[in-house]
C-alpha cells in the first residue's frame, strides 16, 4: 500500500520512514483529532494548559470542559494534532487521543437536524457534538463523535455535507 509523502512523491512506508495518510480527494486523514485532558480541578490549571498550545502558535478550534469536584475533562481540539500531542507529552498532560467528525453546517434554517437525519437514517449515534472555530465560505462547522467514524463520513459525504480535515483547519475563511 502507498501514501503520499509529505514532499509530493509517492513512497511504500518502511522500516523508518513515516508516510502520511491521504485520501482519495488528496487530502490528509479525514477525521479530526481531538484530545481528552485530565486537569487538577484547580485554579489556572486551565490556563497552563492553553498557554502551552498558544505559545506555540497552535490555534484552540474547540474546548469543551466537563468539571466534576476533584477534576476536569478537557475536550481540545487544535490546528495541528501532531504538534499538539507532541507538547502534550512534553509537558506532562495526561490525555487520550480520540477520533471526531467535523462537518460544515450545510444551508437551510436546520443545519443541525440536516446533519442529526442522515446519521439517523444510517442509524449511527451521536454521543457529543460541539462547535468548532472555523468559517469558510460563510459556513461554520461542528465536530460530533459517532458510533462507526467511517459509515458517518460515508453517509454525510453521500448526502453532499462537506467534511472538514485537519488540514482544513489550518486554512479557514477567518482566523479566529
Amino acid at each position: 500500500m502507498s501514501s503520499k509523502t509529505g514532499n509530493g512523491g509517492e513512497q511504500n512506508g518502511g522500516a523508518g520512514q513515516q508516510t502520511e495518510a491521504w485520501t482519495a480527494r488528496a487530502r490528509r486523514w479525514p477525521t479530526l483529532r481531538q484530545f481528552a485532558v485530565f486537569l487538577e480541578n484547580r485554579v489556572g490549571r486551565l490556563h497552563d494548559l492553553l498557554r502551552h498550545f498558544e505559545g506555540h502558535q497552535i490555534r484552540v478550534v474547540a474546548l469543551s470542559i466537563a468539571n466534576s469536584v476533584d477534576c476536569a475533562f478537557v475536550r481540545i481540539m487544535v490546528s495541528d494534532a501532531d504538534r499538539g500531542r507532541e507538547i502534550l507529552k512534553l509537558s506532562n498532560f495526561p490525555f487520550a487521543e480520540i477520533d471526531l467528525i467535523g462537518v460544515e453546517l450545510p444551508d437551510g434554517n436546520q443545519p443541525f437536524v440536516q446533519i442529526c437525519m442522515a446519521l439517523l437514517q444510517a442509524e449511527l449515534n451521536v454521543h457529543y457534538t460541539y462547535p468548532l472555530l472555523y468559517h469558510r465560505a460563510g459556513r461554520g462547522a461542528i465536530a460530533l463523535y459517532v458510533d462507526d467514524v467511517d459509515l458517518a463520513l460515508k453517509t454525510l459525504e453521500e448526502k453532499g455535507m462537506n467534511i472538514v480535515t485537519e488540514s482544513d483547519l489550518l486554512m479557514d475563511d477567518e482566523m479566529f
